[in-house]
């Protein structure tokens, strides 16, 4: 699978937790992520929600989605339309949860990357690379799994089993 997205880096700080993803008071109301979409990341910027356009790309510092292991703080970033989040690391139940859901969680070094700059990010089998065309560079960042790739190829666990039934073949014991 190759993928190739294009957008706005939206620029975040490090340990952005997934109640500032989503605070725990909004999803008191609801779980509906179209609903909740509207309060993201309000807890940082109370017009975040509002100026985010589809394609746009989160860029976060260390430790992005710490905090509890809630599914919504990822499908709510889906549904505002951010196919993709970059940071220096990952939270483990943020990345997994993050795959199992088909949004694309990119390690690589974001310390250059500034606020309102284009990037394209190119994720395939041999890895992936994001290039910042204001600035014409570019990093690298950690390969994926085949499996992962797959999975998010298919947009998810859910549709990748749906599919395919099983992960293939399991060995012998």
């Amino acid at each position: 699978m190759r993928t190739e997205l294009a957008g706005t880096a939206r620029r975040l700080g490090d340990d952005i937790n997934t109640d500032y993803i989503i605070a725990s008071s909004r999803k008191k109301e609801t779980l509906d992520p179209t609903v909740l979409k509207q309060y993201l990341l309000e807890s940082i910027d109370p017009t975040f929600a509002a100026s985010v356009r589809p394609g746009d790309l989160l860029v976060a510092g260390k430790n992005f989605g710490c905090g509890s292991a809630m599914e919504i703080a990822v499908t709510v970033v889906l549904s505002a339309g951010i196919r993709a989040v970059l940071a220096r690391s990952f939270a483990r139940t943020y990345y997994r949860n993050a795959i199992n859901n088909g949004l694309i969680p990119i390690e690589c070094d974001t310390s250059g990357i500034v606020e309102g700059t284009t990037l394209r990010v190119v994720l395939d089998e041999l890895g992936v690379h994001v290039i910042d065309d204001n600035r014409g560079r570019g990093v690298s960042g950690l390969p994926l799994p085949p499996i992962m790739i797959d999975i998010l190829g298919e947009g998810g666990l859910v549709p990748y089993f749906r599919r395919h039934h099983d992960f293939g073949p399991r060995p012998l014991l």
